[in-house]
This record gives structure tokens, sequence and C-alpha cells, in this order.
């Protein structure tokens, strides 16, 4: 599993001009499932909900998203398991199945309700247009857990 996780004022994900999902103050996490793999969710939910990412009342990042009130937007985005070794047309070989990932990104989000979270979700597999305001900016990869 791969996250690109972006601290933000607001953010909303728009499907056919409607918008599905939106935040105010909290993280964007873009989310991809990747090599068929299964994961620990929980822990993945956890790590992402206790991210000290938000600043404290002496401007250092000290707070986690329940400190911080924030909420939490949920993106699919296979992309992120792009292979750009070779060429400049990307592989995405490494992506899960549809299924799979479908299955696993709805677990996370569940997992991150579980753990507090207010979660908002893009649609998998539909052509979103995001819209963020970006607050620092703040944006973290993680691949590892």
């Amino acid at each position: 599993m791969r996250l690109l996780i972006q601290r933000v004022l607001e953010a909303r994900v728009e499907v056919d001009s409607i918008t599905v999902g939106a935040i105010k103050k909290g993280l964007l996490v873009f989310v991809c499932a990747m090599d068929e793999e299964q994961v620990d969710l929980e822990s993945w939910a956890k790590r992402i909900c206790a991210l000290r990412l938000f600043n404290d009342a002496s401007g250092r990042m000290n707070h986690n998203l329940s400190q911080a009130s924030g909420e939490l937007l949920l993106v699919p985005q296979f992309t992120l398991s792009a292979d750009m070794k070779k060429g400049l047309r990307p592989s995405f070989s490494r992506a899960s199945s549809p299924t799979l990932a479908k299955n696993q990104i709805e677990a996370l989000a569940k997992a991150c309700e579980d753990q507090g979270a207010r979660v908002s979700s893009g649609r998998f597999g539909a052509d979103m247009k995001v819209h963020l305001i970006n607050d620092g900016p703040v944006t973290l990869f993680i691949d590892k857990n």
C-alpha cells in the first residue's frame, strides 16, 4: 500500500460535477493498494490517525487528526503504483486488482472511522476531480507500514 498524505484547509472530490466527498481542515490521503498484498489495515489506520502533522499552540507539528479536530478524505489513486524505471510511459502492473483494491480502501476507511476519524471518500474507479487547499504545504509519502 502507498499513501500520499496532504494536510489541507479544505478538500473535496467531484464525480460528474457532483461532490461525493468533502472535508474542512484535515488530511487528504491518496491511497493505492499494491502487489495483491494483504495488509494490516488497522495498523495503517492507526498510523494515519496518529500522525502529528498539525500545529500546537507553539506552532510545532505536535497534534494528530483528533487533537486538531480534523477530518479525513480518502481518495483511491492507482497511479501511485507507477513504475517509471524504463521509458516515458508508466507501468501500473504493481497496482492490486480492482476488486481487492476497492475492498482494501473501503476497509481502510472503516478502520479509520473505528479510530474516531470523520471520514469522507472519493469514488473508486471514477474519473474524479480533486480540489484542495494545501496547508503548509505539508505532504508525506508513505509506502511501508
